[in-house]
């Protein structure tokens, strides 16, 4: 059966009441991500320095240069001292601390070794608010929302997503709030980073591989994957494991419909308007440095030798591995991973998770090659770091590069993987509705959790729960006032409340739809 609407006979239009409940959650989620951004304090987030620095660089005027030959200005090392050392009602605009503190420092910004592209929007965004005049905590905070509006829309992209592959409302509002169970995303999202734009633009990419996958073949959607595949490797290096799922998408959407020639073409056409757009940064590494993604880190973390006695160890790797990508992909904000919403808690959470997904997402069932596919994007991601991290353990004695964040770029596949499994797991009947309504209250609830935990460390001595001497603390050094972090708040649980309400009166299908039930659509 064709269609040329690009929607699954088996895939029903969302009712008026699961659109309200889909623009809920999403503004819930933009909602959340503007309390992280409030909450966090500048220079927390890891790795803000770095970005605020290569973004005000480029703001004032100053080139691209090569990866490690940047260095942190004089300036934005002074704002860190000031947060440190003084009031807020002192704190300096940009004019002031450029004009105080010019020239770089000795330490390098690494961030030169990824495109401009994310620094540039951020720059600017900073010109056009006349930066030099603003507070530069202010300054900041803006740049935090320009990310904060980039991920705003996950949600959405993750709710089309689940919804087109499992073709349940229910699992696609819960998929949307798995996203609050990430406090480390939220931590990401909403800070200074080139990470916003990459989730924004994965996001994309994994909802147009979905609906390839699930038989969309019109050739508006093939090109749209480009210019998304596009725009992603434009922006981060951590997009590029991206190409290889988008051609091995295109080759493979519309087995048994299209011819392998006619699949082959797409496949090309795919990949080569991905290149026209994004590839001209990485050729230029190429070219330039003899390699695709020179290293940053060079001055800052040099080769050398275990001490006598000592060498590399499997176990060694694999203990610092797990502990660190567990606590950093579902909550550690902060420098250097300071804070933990507990090292108990993210390993249970990774191995329910991983339990679940390689248990139940892969069995025999008409979609499988479909789950198999997107399974591809997380696995080169988890294979390319840990190969990154295994070359710097053995070459400079520390297990680097083992930061959770850098799932995230896949993390609607993650979800939309979860979603199958969780819903071939559950049982029938009030069971299954129980366990729907379960998830639907606990995964954000973890957020929740999180963000109290952060808060506190960062505002009351890292004990819990808030006092009155912690909300002084915030109303002195925080970047609005505490009475309005609190209204958001709240509206966010109202948010998410209506949310759960919303997934308790929204059922699912009463049974997959069979192979011969599928719908392609060709035009």
């Amino acid at each position: 059966m064709l269609t040329t609407t690009g929607r699954r006979a088996d895939h029903p239009p969302a009712t008026r009441a699961e659109r309200i409940a889909v623009a809920v959650v999403t503004v819930t989620f933009g909602l959340w991500l503007l309390v992280w951004a409030l909450v966090v304090p500048v220079f927390q987030a890891p790795d803000e320095t770095a970005h605020i620095d290569a973004t005000v660089h480029l703001a004032i005027g100053d080139p691209w240069v090569a990866p490690g030959e940047m260095h942190v200005l004089n300036a934005v090392q002074a704002a860190a001292a000031q947060q440190a050392t003084l009031p807020k009602s002192e704190w300096s605009d940009f004019a002031e601390l450029l004009g105080g503190a010019p020239g770089e420092s000795s330490t390098v910004d690494q961030m030169t070794q990824h495109p401009p592209t994310a620094y540039l929007v951020g720059a600017v965004v900073l010109k056009a608010l006349h930066f030099a005049d603003l507070r530069w905590d202010h300054a900041v905070l803006a740049l935090r929302l320009v990310d904060v509006a980039a991920v705003t829309l996950l949600p959405l992209l993750t709710w089309a997503s689940v919804r087109r592959l499992t073709r349940s409302p229910r699992a696609a509002l819960i998929g949307a709030l798995a996203l609050f169970a990430t406090p480390q995303l939220a931590s990401i999202a909403s800070s200074v980073s080139n990470d916003a734009p990459v989730m924004l633009f994965a996001g994309v990419v994994v909802w147009l591989s979905v609906r390839l996958l699930t038989g969309d073949l019109r050739w508006r959607t093939t090109v749209a994957l480009g210019v998304a595949l596009g725009a992603l490797i434009w922006i981060k290096g951590t997009g590029l494991p991206a190409v290889p799922f988008v051609a091995l998408v295109a080759l493979v959407a519309g087995a048994g419909a299209l011819t392998l020639r006619r699949r082959l073409l797409r496949t090309v056409v795919t990949v080569g308007v991905a290149g026209l757009i994004g590839a001209w940064w990485w050729l230029h590494n190429i070219v330039t440095y003899g390699r695709v993604q020179p290293n940053g880190y060079t001055a800052m973390r040099p080769p050398k030798d275990f001490p006598p006695g000592e060498h590399p160890t499997l176990a060694h790797f694999l203990d610092v591995s797990w502990g660190t990508l567990a606590r950093t992909f579902w909550g550690s904000p902060g420098i250097k991973a300071q804070v933990s919403i507990g090292d108990l808690l993210t390993s249970l959470l990774t191995l329910v998770a991983l339990v679940v997904v390689l248990a139940f997402a892969f069995r025999r069932a008409p979609d499988r090659r479909t789950v198999l596919v997107l399974a591809v994007f997380p696995a080169l991601l988890i294979g390319i770091q840990t190969y990154t991290s295994a070359h710097a353990y053995l070459t400079t004695t520390e297990v680097a590069a083992t930061q959770g964040r850098y799932y995230f770029p896949a993390i609607v596949c993650l979800v939309a993987l979860s979603a199958v499994a969780w819903r071939r797991l559950a049982p029938r009947g009030r069971a299954g509705d129980g366990l729907a309504v379960g998830l639907a209250v606990v995964l954000p609830g973890i957020g929740l959790y999180g963000l109290g935990v952060v808060a506190s460390w960062f505002w009351n001595a890292a004990r819990s729960p808030l006092t009155a001497a912690g909300v002084a603390r915030y109303e002195a050094l925080g970047p609005v006032p505490p009475a309005l972090v609190a209204v958001v708040l709240l509206l966010v649980v109202a948010g998410l409340v209506a949310t759960v309400v919303a997934v308790v009166r929204t059922g699912g299908p009463a049974r997959l739809p069979d192979a011969t039930e599928r719908t392609t659509t060709i035009v």
